[in-house]
């Protein structure tokens, strides 16, 4: 060994630059959780080619993707390392969720002006049996809570819309996935509020209860509504017209309100 290499690694040690040449593995911290809180779900918006260059090629990525036909799941990024699918976002006051979420984009047209409005493509069935198998095994590993499987529409309301309408919301419930307003509960509550509506105020506080960040203003404003647009898209999707109604009104108290605190 030169003299001028030895003092080159004396120096590198000095500096904190050489590696320990043994790191004791035998511990283990009790309190500790995955990185990955929360787990994303997007459509596409486009061709399955141009959406594969999109997510491998641009600025923006995701970790799974998922094909309309053949069905076939693509891993792109590694769970462990941050992709780029949440951009500007907030869930019950944690923002910039890349950092902290895995995120799944599906292959889908998503929604295409046409002569009479806006057009949601659909999914087919065999696709979302493989979304919903891969949510499921994410879920096992990195034990998401189910109040934290959401779409885009949820953290970005105010920018997107994916999954959108036809997107099954219902069915991920029912394969005790995420959360769901009970029917019964729902329809005792809509009776109430259809005999008073409750205010826009109501309104936009129980949407920030709910999880959206949305300013509480008392003005029925372009952002309000496209907040209550988003949300109805995904538990009523049979009209999402951004519209205060006893529906949607019975649907917020239900998801905001514990079990049995009804009143």
């Amino acid at each position: 060994m030169t003299r001028t290499f030895a003092c080159l690694l004396l120096l590198l040690a000095a500096l904190g630059c050489v590696r320990p040449s043994a790191i004791d593995h035998s511990y283990r911290a009790k309190s500790q959780d995955s990185r990955a809180q929360f787990l994303i779900l997007h459509f596409t918006g486009g061709t399955w080619e141009g959406s594969m260059k999109l997510l491998t090629e641009g600025p923006v990525s995701s970790h799974y993707l998922v094909r309309d036909s053949p069905v076939q799941v693509y891993q792109l990024v590694d769970e462990s390392q941050r992709a780029y699918h949440a951009g500007r976002s907030s869930w019950k006051g944690q923002t910039e969720l890349n950092a902290a979420s895995i995120g799944i984009e599906i292959q889908n047209a998503g929604d295409i002006k046409g002569p009479n409005g806006v057009v949601f493509h659909d999914y087919p069935k065999a696709q979302i049996d493989a979304v919903i198998a891969l949510v499921k095994d994410i879920v096992t590993r990195h034990q998401i809570r189910p109040d934290r499987i959401l779409g885009h529409s949820d953290i970005a309301p105010t920018r997107k819309v994916d999954p959108g309408p036809t997107f099954p919301w219902k069915r991920l419930a029912d394969e005790g996935l995420i959360p769901w307003p009970d029917g019964a509960a729902v329809a005792e509550r809509r009776a109430y509020h259809e005999a008073s509506l409750p205010e826009v105020t109501w309104f936009q506080t129980k949407l920030v209860e709910h999880g959206f960040a949305l300013p509480v203003t008392g003005s029925l404003d372009p952002t309000t509504r496209q907040v209550l647009a988003n949300f109805q898209m995904k538990y009523r999707p049979t009209r999402y017209d951004g519209q205060p109604d006893a529906e949607t009104a019975a649907l917020l108290d239900v998801l905001t309100t514990p079990a049995g605190k009804l009143r």
